[in-house]
């Protein structure tokens, strides 16, 4: 099982790739290990981790975090945020918190806002697309575990209703896994045993 903070680790790996100066912002601060789990993953792919003791107010993370993004001349800052707290209305709060505290320091950013999707929950992505769209403006999806036998096919619904594009799909647990969405190829896969069926047919 990929885990959010290995998708971010991915993503990090991805721009650093391509020459960027990538750093990363702890802000899952309440989660046990969270913190712990984010850097052992920054080790893995060589990025640095801002962060601050855990039960820190996000939104100083993501503070601190722009202003050494700036000292340091990163060009990329992967901002970590936690997504399974119990208090959905404070999770909100927290969020658009955070994205006004990066808004205020950066004009313009942030410059893509990365919804992570399961593409095995179905209907209940639909939900979560559009509670967080509410409150942070999501620019994009992640849809993740397409290497299963789920198609995800929630995201035509995501897309269809509110207007979010894929922009990266998790293939698996290696670095390269993590890959730019390919319109044509998903709705393919979507359809291929269609296809298939019927080319059979058509064979007999």
């Amino acid at each position: 099982m990929v885990s959010a903070k290995q998708r971010q680790s991915q993503i990090s790996h991805k721009f650093k790739s391509e020459g960027k100066k990538v750093l990363l912002a702890a802000g899952d601060t309440f989660r046990a290990g969270a913190i712990e789990q984010l850097e052992v993953w920054g080790d893995r792919v060589g990025v640095d981790v801002i962060k601050q003791a855990e039960g820190s107010d996000p939104a100083a993370v993501m503070y601190d975090a722009v202003q050494s993004a700036k000292s340091r001349k990163a060009d990329i800052l992967i901002c970590d945020t936690a997504g399974r707290l119990q208090n959905k209305v404070n999770l909100m709060k927290e969020l658009e918190k955070v994205k006004r505290v990066i808004e205020r320091e950066v004009p313009g950013a942030p410059h893509e806002v990365l919804l992570v999707l399961d593409a095995t929950t179905g209907q209940n992505a639909l939900i979560q697309a559009k509670t967080f769209k509410e409150a942070t403006d999501v620019s994009g999806i992640v849809l993740t575990k397409l290497d299963g036998t789920a198609k995800g096919g929630i995201v035509l619904a995501i897309r269809n209703e509110l207007n979010i594009p894929v922009k990266f799909v998790g293939l698996g647990e290696k670095m390269d896994d993590l890959q730019e969405f390919d319109a044509e190829r998903y709705v393919y896969g979507l359809f291929a045993d269609l296809v298939e069926e019927e080319e059979a047919t058509e064979e007999y």
